[in-house]
């Protein structure tokens, strides 16, 4: 396993990201009636965070500072 367990800007950006996608997704859900286009905007986010990890960390974002 790595030393920096995760503590990397690329790492925390992705976090971020997928949190932020399961905040609107969430929230989504719970508006009346409730809102697709904000669901799929969620789950766009929540997905969309793995590939912006792989390019931060192949920017070299993904390495211990």
């Amino acid at each position: 396993m790595a030393n920096n367990h995760g503590n990397t800007p690329a790492a925390w950006t992705a976090v971020g990201v997928s949190m932020l996608g399961f905040l609107i997704g969430g929230i989504s859900l719970m508006l009346t009636p409730v809102s697709m286009t904000l669901f799929w905007l969620g789950v766009f986010l929540g997905l969309g965070a793995l590939p912006l990890f792989w390019v931060m960390a192949r920017l070299g974002f993904h390495n211990e500072a």
